[in-house]
C-alpha cells in the first residue's frame, strides 16, 4: 500500500539522512519494505503521504495510550505552547508531574525528568555506580536500556532487529563493566555489581514474560550482594497500570526507569527511586546529570493529560480489549495452519511464529529466523494494518481500539496467515 510520494521521500531522506530514517527500526530493512511516511495520524489510525490509512499497532512504540491525537493531549499541548516551549527554568507541571509518578508507584519517593529512556537508564547506573561505590552492572541479552554505551551489548530492539551484538564506536573500557546474562536465569552476583538492570517484561526482543521467581530472585540477590535492582519500565511503567511492572509483580525495585506513557507522546522520561538514593543526585549530592530540555512544557502537560485519563477502568478496558486481540490472533494465526505464540503481559502483546513458547533471546533469535514474521507483516500492511517493522517488537493497542479494530486486524490475521500457508 506504500506509494510514490513515500518512495520519494525515502530516497530524498537517504540522501541527507543515515539510512533515510531517525531512529533504525523505522527503515523496514528487516520486513524487506521501504517505509512508508506518516502525514497525520487520529486515534488507532495513521495516514501516510500517499493517502493509506494504516489501523496502526505501533503507537509511536507505545507513548501513544490514549491513541493518536487525543483532544485532551492535543489542547494541553496547544495551551502550553501559548505560554512558551522552553524555559531552562523550573516550572508548576514538573512538580505536578513528579508528584503523579510518586504518588502512583509505591516506593518510588522522588522522581528526576529526562528526555529519553536512554538517559533515564544511563543515569539509575551512574547513581547505582555512585551510591555503592561498585563499577559492574548486569543486564540481560535481549533487553534493550537505551544506546548508552555500557547497556548496548546484546541488546534487543533495534540492535536486535539489524543482527548486531553491540554497536561499533563502543571501546572495550565501556563494558568491561558490564556483564550480559540470559533472561530468566538469575545469575550469581558478587560484591564488585553495583547493579542489575533488567526490564520485568521484556518487551524488547518480542515480548517475553518474566518466569515465576525469576525477579523475585534478583530482589534476593541482589539484597545478599549489596547491589542495587533497576526496573526498566519505559515500555511497563504506566502501561500494564499506574503502578506499573513493579506493582503487578510484588517486587519492588531499587531504582525505575519511566518514559514513553508518562510523556503523552512528547520526549519525556525520568529515574525514580527511594529519597536517599535521589539525593545523591546533583545539586544535593555527588552524582551529575542535567538536561536543557529536561521537564520541558509541553512534554510534562502532555503527560499529565494523560495520566488523568488512565484510571483503573481505563486500565480493565485496555487489558479486556487486549486480551480479545491476543486470543484472536492465535486463533487466527494458528487455524490457518501457522504454528505461532502470542504472548500477553496485560495489554502488551508479542508474536513469535514457531511452536515452542519463548523463554530469553535465543527463542526470540530462532522465531525471528524463520523468516515468518516479515511475510506476516507485509500481509497485513497490504491489508491496512500497521504492525511494528521487526519481529523484536511488540504491538501496543490503544484505548482508541475498539471492538470494529480489534475484529477487523483477527479477520486481516486470519486471511494472511492463509496467504502464508498457499505461499510456501
Amino acid at each position: 500500500m506504500t506509494g510514490r510520494r513515500s518512495a520519494e521521500l525515502f530516497s530524498r531522506a537517504c540522501r541527507v539522512i543515515p539510512g533515510g530514517v531517525d531512529s533504525p527500526v523505522r527503515a523496514f530493512g528487516s520486513v524487506g519494505r521501504d517505509p512508508y511516511f506518516v502525514a497525520s495520524a487520529e486515534g488507532a489510525y495513521v495516514t501516510d503521504t500517499d493517502g493509506n490509512r494504516y489501523l496502526d499497532y505501533v503507537q509511536s512504540w507505545g507513548a501513544s495510550i490514549l491513541g493518536h491525537a487525543h483532544e485532551k493531549v492535543v489542547e494541553a499541548v496547544r495551551a502550553a505552547a501559548g505560554r512558551g516551549t522552553t524555559y531552562g527554568a523550573p516550572t508548576e507541571d514538573e512538580v505536578r508531574l513528579a508528584e503523579t509518578i510518586v504518588e502512583a508507584v509505591p516506593g518510588c519517593e522522588m522522581i528526576r525528568l529526562v528526555s529519553s529512556g536512554t538517559e533515564a537508564a544511563m543515569t539509575s547506573v551512574r547513581l547505582a555506580r555512585g551510591a555503592t561505590g561498585r563499577d559492574r552492572v548486569v543486564k540481560f541479552a535481549g533487553c534493550y536500556h537505551g544506546h548508552s554505551d555500557a547497556l548496548l551489548a546484546a541488546g534487543g530492539s533495534g540492535v536486535a532487529t539489524l543482527g548486531l551484538s553491540g554497536s561499533a564506536g563502543v571501546p572495550r573500557g565501556a563494558v568491561a563493566d558490564t556483564v550480559v546474562a540470559p533472561y530468566n536465569i538469575v545469575p550469581e552476583l558478587d560484591d564488585r555489581v553495583a547493579c542489575v538492570i533488567v526490564e520485568p517484561a521484556a518487551a524488547n526482543m518480542g515480548l517475553v514474560p518474566a518466569d515465576p521467581g525469576f525477579l523475585e530472585g534478583l530482589r534476593a540477590g541482589c539484597d545478599t550482594a549489596g547491589a542495587l535492582l533497576v526496573f526498566d519500565e519505559v515500555i511497563t511503567g504506566f502501561r500494564l497500570g499506574r503502578d506499573g511492572a513493579s506493582g503487578r509483580c510484588g517486587v519492588r525495585p531499587d531504582l525505575w526507569c519511566f518514559g514513553k506513557v508518562i510523556g503523552g507522546g512528547l520526549p519525556l522520561a525520568a529515574v525514580g527511586g527511594s529519597r536517599a538514593l535521589m539525593e545523591m543526585l546533583a545539586p544535593l549530592g555527588p552524582v551529575y546529570q542535567a538536561g536543557t530540555l529536561s521537564g520541558n512544557p509541553l512534554a510534562t502537560a502532555a503527560g499529565l493529560a494523560v495520566l488523568e485519563e488512565m484510571t483503573d477502568d481505563a486500565y480493565a478496558v485496555l487489558c479486556g480489549r487486549a486480551r480479545r486481540l491476543a486470543d484472536g490472533l492465535s486463533a487466527a494465526i494458528g487455524g490457518a495452519g501457522v504454528a505461532v505464540q502470542v504472548p500477553l503481559v496485560e495489554p502488551l502483546i508479542g508474536l513469535y511464529f514457531g511452536s515452542d513458547p519463548v523463554r530469553d533471546y535465543d527463542g526470540a533469535r530462532a522465531s525471528a529466523g524463520r523468516g515468518d514474521y516479515s511475510r506476516f507483516f507485509g500481509a497485513m500492511l497490504e491489508r491496512g494494518i500497521a504492525l511494528a517493522p521487526s519481529p523484536y517488537e511488540v504491538s501496543f493497542p490503544s484505548l482508541a481500539h475498539g471492538s470494529s479494530e480489534i475484529e477487523r486486524t483477527v479477520e486481516a490475521a486470519a486471511e494472511a496467515a492463509a496467504e502464508m500457508v498457499e505461499r510456501r
